[in-house]
């Protein structure tokens, strides 16, 4: 799902495979996070300014998780608020493999 950003100038239109690549940079930006890769391993709703994000992590072994899965809550909210200017209500974080 694509986020249109209107404005006085004309509308902005965040396409759906921007705001992934977006969240996905934000939550691998975290030591010992990775998105795992294949279908609806990240789940992006985007409606009236408002974001709801799902998204499986694989961790790397010796990393605290629930430290790791607030990590990556709190940049995968910072980057949507800064870069899209969206409230996200949630970031659901399902930790699914220890490599």
């Amino acid at each position: 799902m694509s986020y249109v950003v209107p404005g006085d100038r004309g509308s902005i239109t965040v396409t759906a495979s921007t705001l992934n690549e977006l969240v996905v940079r934000a939550a691998e930006s975290v030591d010992g996070a990775e998105v795992r890769r294949g279908r609806r391993r990240l789940d992006i709703d985007v409606a009236d300014g408002h974001a709801h994000v799902r998204l499986e992590l694989s961790a790397r072994y010796g990393v605290v998780l629930p430290q790791l899965a607030r990590e990556v809550q709190q940049r995968v909210t910072d980057a949507l608020t800064t870069m899209c200017g969206v409230e996200v209500d949630a970031v659901d974080v399902s930790v699914e493999a220890v490599e």
